[in-house]
């Protein structure tokens, strides 16, 4: 014959679904009395309830069956995601076992109310419950700690990223300014330096005409030629400033190709002619009209010509503007000067350099302008050179700049 009775521990379990709602509500009166849990006051009603059911209705399937292990991993779940939603909610986790414990001390009452009411319900079934629950809390408790603790390193550890890629980034940013605070030193040295020399033929100009009268021509010759130097550095070290420290947009336009081209000829022949040196021009006559800014083309163009005049002691300067492709267009300006050495190349583009010896006049600003004229027109620099055979500079532009650029 089957024994269809009910077990004492499955009475009681239902009898603790019964009275799930006053024993939360008895639980929560616990929780607000209690001054050591101070994240549960922000909490509304549903925030601070939300997970006890799932918990209440894993330990009363254990006293149904009597069998912790049966219901072991759906136990583990539901105190995982307690433990997961305390963590969000900024509980310690000196809160979080509090709070459970303070629950199991309701659940404590509540077997101590049952044992007094229903007489089936012997010592031995009290004592096999209250180790069930005991039991069960303690996984609760473990579970949830046990998440709190992983949530925890891993926000400690997403914190350590983020220090370790603000760390990288902070001596990334240093070595810059470093680098930078050096360029601003070299910078210094090299105009100091080159104002110092202007200063002293200047001086050695005014001795000259004061001990010797007769050579006054000949001083005031040296005198002017040192000007017109000083005058060339501190202009393009203004013009220099002026292109960094501009923040405005590009201002675009459409350019007629050729009567640039035109325009740079005519100015640049004299120049060139002076120095014995002939200069070579073609304009492609598919060049029409380009979207760019025709001042700083000009600039690009004015720079190249004339550091191929100055490095150039004899034989010719090359000026072309040519089509290349359906999209872009090139300015080709190449002399048959001193050339570039191979160690000078990679530094040819840097502020202050000379590629060439301290014999020929410059400020070693030239190519630095017309490299960051070349990154606001969008236009690719390239250069070829030879030493005592000459350089070819050659710079690919779009026919429409985008106004993006």
């Amino acid at each position: 014959m089957t024994d269809t009775r009910v077990s004492p521990l499955r009475n009681f379990a239902d009898f603790v679904r019964s009275e799930r709602l006053r024993l939360t509500g008895q639980w929560m009166n616990a929780v607000a009395s209690d001054l050591d849990l101070v994240e549960a006051d922000k909490l509304t009603y549903q925030q601070l309830a939300d997970h006890l059911p799932e918990i209440l209705e894993g330990l009363c399937a254990a006293l149904d069956s009597e069998d912790l292990e049966r219901v072991e991993t759906s136990i583990e779940r539901n105190a995982k995601k307690h433990g997961n939603v305390r963590w969000r909610q900024g509980y310690r986790i000196e809160e979080l076992v509090r709070e459970l414990d303070l629950f199991h001390q309701v659940l404590g009452e509540a077997l101590d109310a049952f044992a007094q009411q229903d007489s089936t319900f012997t010592r031995r079934h009290e004592s096999r419950a209250r180790r069930l629950i005991a039991e069960a809390f303690s996984m609760v408790s473990y579970t949830s700690i046990k998440e709190v603790v992983s949530e925890r390193d891993r926000k400690i550890d997403e914190y350590t990223g983020q220090l370790e890629r603000a760390n990288h980034e902070l001596i990334l940013k240093q070595r810059l300014v470093g680098e930078l605070h050096e360029s601003r030193m070299q910078i210094t040295r090299s105009v100091v330096h080159d104002l110092r020399n202007f200063l002293n033929a200047f001086s050695i100009a005014l001795q000259l005409i004061g001990r010797a009268p007769s050579k006054a021509d000949t001083a005031l010759a040296l005198a002017n030629r040192q000007t017109a130097d000083m005058k060339l550095l501190v202009d393009q070290m203004v013009e220099y400033a002026v292109m960094l420290g501009d923040g405005a947009p590009l201002a675009l336009e459409q350019v007629e190709l050729r009567e640039l081209y035109d325009e740079l000829a005519t100015s640049t022949r004299p120049l060139i002619d002076a120095k014995g040196l002939s200069l070579r021009a073609s304009c492609d006559p598919e060049l029409k009209t380009v979207t760019s800014n025709r001042l700083k083309l000009k600039q690009i163009a004015v720079n190249l010509l004339s550091n191929a005049t100055k490095y150039t002691k004899s034989g010719q300067v090359e000026l072309q503007f040519a089509m290349a492709g359906t999209e872009h267009w090139t300015i080709r300006v190449s002399d048959t000067g001193v050339g570039i050495s191979a160690s000078d190349a990679e530094r040819v583009f840097d502020e202050f350099e000379r590629a060439a010896g301290g014999d020929i006049p410059g400020t070693g600003l030239g190519l630095s302008i017309v490299k960051e004229l070349c990154r606001i027109l969008n236009g690719h620099i390239d250069f070829v050179s030879r030493e005592g055979v000459g350089t070819t500079f050659h710079i690919r532009f779009p026919v429409v700049l985008e106004e993006t650029q």
